[in-house]
């Protein structure tokens, strides 16, 4: 039989083990924290400055959006089955418009449309726009082309997709990407959308930018349910803006960072955070000029690239890098928004805060 001090010694040791054992769960705990949690200590860690805490980006992602109703571009003339040369849509429709229904019928896409006009057996048709943010009915006549082929001569679109930078995620799951807005390549108008996709990439190539010539970023999306990563439900001049689904495969790499408010940024060093040669890194810039005059959303920070690595590789700022994190001073300040032309080096960027307005 044990003594009473052996006894003892094994409740002692088995009290020890118990509380070692306590210990490592709590620790396993706060490791795996969820990113909201991790956003929320940190927060409260930042000493109360009334600053937000999010989670870094600078990872490239697909974008796909479908427009809300069916934009039009332009008008055309077209020519009758009678020989002569009509535009029927002139004067009635105009670029930046959205088709919203054919005579009553509400329609949400392209492929929509060109079933209700095959379908048109009348003299006129009606069509609901929205234009300006207002709704309105137009009368057109279609031009019967062929016999019983009618065509409205409008052109049109209704969904766009490319590549972007996503800038960073809040504790309620949404993120802001790219810092500007998307609009038609073709009328340069934002475009209304109803819904989008955010999908995983493989960045193919980098197109390295010259005088003149602003390279860019070449990448694949598989448009399938596995490489989604979340949705988009605003598209603004301020950048696009959704909700994170598949938080762990976007933020491999998760990072919290507080945000600065204007007044706080100042000239002088930064760091760009952009994914180049399969990683994302910091890149060394400088913000050469501040416009908080609010005249252009999108263009508050003037910066350039002075990392030679990076101006080896791309020569600076490419297609593909909106929406790239500013940082300054251990703060996120802003994201990469457009490029010059003249000279790929420099480039403009958005203050966080008028990111931060729009994501909710």
């Amino acid at each position: 039989m044990s003594s009473d001090r052996e006894q003892k010694g094994k409740r002692y040791l088995t009290a020890l083990f118990l509380a070692a054992a306590l210990l490592c769960a709590v620790l396993l705990c706060a490791w795996f924290l969820e990113p909201e949690n991790r956003l929320q200590q940190a927060e409260a860690s930042a000493g109360g400055s009334g600053n937000r805490t999010v989670l870094l980006g600078g990872m490239p992602v697909g974008i796909y959006m479908e427009t809300d109703g069916v934009m039009v571009l332009s008008t055309e003339s077209l020519e009758g089955v009678d020989g002569e040369e009509h535009e029927p849509a002139a004067g009635i429709v105009r670029t930046g418009d959205y088709i919203t229904a054919v005579n009553e019928k509400e329609i949400s896409g392209k492929s929509e449309l060109l079933e209700a006009v095959d379908d048109l057996d009348r003299d006129s048709v009606v069509l609901t726009l929205r234009r300006s943010g207002e709704t309105m009915d137009v009368r057109i006549r279609p031009v019967e082309c062929a016999p019983d082929d009618y065509k409205l001569g409008i052109w049109v679109r209704d969904n766009v997709q490319g590549l972007g930078t996503v800038t960073f995620l809040t504790e309620q799951s949404r993120f802001g990407a790219l810092g500007h807005g998307i609009h038609d390549t073709d009328t340069n108008v934002l475009m209304t959308i109803s819904d989008g996709t955010l999908y995983k990439t493989s960045i193919q190539d980098v197109i390295k930018g010259a005088d003149g010539s602003p390279g860019t970023m070449e990448g694949i999306i598989v448009y399938n349910n596995y490489n989604i990563l979340g949705t988009i439900d605003k598209n603004t001049e301020a950048g696009i803006y959704g909700t994170v689904d598949r938080i762990d495969e976007l933020f491999e790499e998760q990072i919290p960072i507080e945000t600065a408010s204007t007044a706080e940024i100042v000239t002088g060093d930064a760091l760009m955070r952009c994914f180049v040669d399969n990683e994302v890194r910091d890149y060394k810039i400088q913000v050469t000029d501040i416009d908080t005059s609010g005249n252009e959303i999108n263009k508050g920070l003037v910066i350039q690239v002075t990392d030679p690595e990076l101006l080896e590789k791309t020569g600076g700022i490419i297609q593909g890098m909106s929406g790239s994190p500013i940082i300054q001073n251990g703060k996120l300040i802003g994201a990469v928004t457009h490029v010059f032309v003249q000279d790929s080096t420099k480039g403009y960027g958005i203050f966080i805060e008028n990111m931060l307005n729009q994501v909710e």
